[in-house]
């Protein structure tokens, strides 16, 4: 068991990806959708990854989970490296960790019934539950997650998303996981029942202690939920501290816009700021640009930039940034820059 002091996660400089083939017109090639990721969870805290669609957010929570095999690094959990576990130590630390996707209907197969789907976990990690008590423990954790214990025959066609998002998390508290892995797990839900899935994982967290890795492109849930905070741009974790921190002092750029660009946050728009826009596209992972890989959009890149990668570190801004001039926010301008620029409203 881990102390207090120790993660029960822990990514070290972990690189993954995938292999992509070439066709007309594209390259062939590896894609280093994570290039050099750590990253820490601690027993029942929930900490937020989020960044832009295609940073590799993803990418993560498979190589937690077994589904993507990383390159390089470590996943490390309880200090043990998983990659390095024999197949029946390995098998019993993955019932620990759980992943609800993100696609509610895609997650759930159709010809199985709600106990069917239960059920399955408590087939592959045998002794977990006592047979006789299948039944019983079905309709418990059914009636744990909002769902009436009379629904485990029905199939998952019948069901609403929010519904069978409630399923897709009672299935994975069957095998009593210690961390659950969310990747954008209400982003395919209406408003309404978004918020109804996020206060069912708060108070699982109160009841059962259990830990998330909530992967979200939505700022104002990740502030809603989380405890911590890191910020992936381009493979990459560019800056990472408490909510409190991140969403209060952002002092990485990329961080400053992404605040910037959502309305439902106050805290970055306090004393007159506007919205920074930047132009230009993220860079292809295939050719991730030299130094810093935010740099062909910053308002802040000089030539160090382009030759020095920066660390993620802290550089007196009270939590680690990867930023050589954290900080300084553009000056209010009406007129596009070549790159980041800031509108005044």
């Amino acid at each position: 068991m881990p102390t207090e002091a120790e993660p029960l996660l822990e990514l070290t400089d972990l690189v993954a990806g995938y292999r992509l083939r070439a066709g007309i017109g594209r390259p062939g090639g590896e894609v280093r959708a994570v290039a050099g990721v750590s990253l820490t969870v601690r027993e029942g805290e929930t900490v937020g990854l989020v960044g832009e669609s295609g940073c590799g957010k993803s990418t993560i929570a498979r190589t937690i989970v077994g589904l993507v095999r990383p390159s390089s690094g470590k996943v490390l959990f309880e200090g043990r490296d998983l990659a390095a576990l024999p197949a029946k130590e390995l098998r019993r630390l993955r019932r620990e960790i759980q992943l609800v996707f993100q696609d509610p209907y895609a997650a759930l197969n159709p010809r199985m019934t709600v106990a069917a789907l239960i059920k399955e976990a408590w087939r592959i990690h045998q002794g977990l539950v006592p047979r006789e008590r299948w039944d019983e423990e079905v309709r418990a954790l059914l009636s744990r997650v909002g769902l009436r214990p009379e629904y485990a025959d029905r199939y998952p066609h019948q069901f609403s998303g929010g519904q069978r998002q409630r399923i897709s998390i009672a299935r994975a508290l069957a095998v009593r996981p210690r961390l659950i892995v969310c990747d954008e797990a209400v982003s395919a839900l209406d408003v309404s029942v978004r918020a109804q899935i996020l206060n069912l994982l708060q108070e699982l967290q109160r009841d059962l202690g259990v830990a998330y890795l909530f992967i979200s492109h939505d700022l104002g849930v990740v502030r809603h939920l989380c405890d911590r905070v890191a910020v992936m741009y381009l493979g990459k974790v560019v800056e990472t501290g408490s909510k409190e921190r991140i969403y209060r002092s952002p002092a990485h750029p990329y961080t400053q816009a992404l605040l910037s660009a959502a309305p439902s946050l106050d805290d970055w728009r306090e004393g007159g700021r506007g919205e920074i826009v930047l132009t230009g596209d993220v860079p292809s992972p295939l050719n991730p640009p030299t130094g810093c890989r935010f740099r062909t959009r910053c308002w802040r890149a000089e030539d160090r930039c382009r030759d020095e990668e920066p660390a993620l570190i802290d550089r007196n801004t009270g939590h680690p940034v990867a930023c050589h001039f954290p900080g300084a926010v553009p000056t209010p301008t009406t007129t596009e820059a070549d790159s980041g620029h800031l509108v005044k409203e």
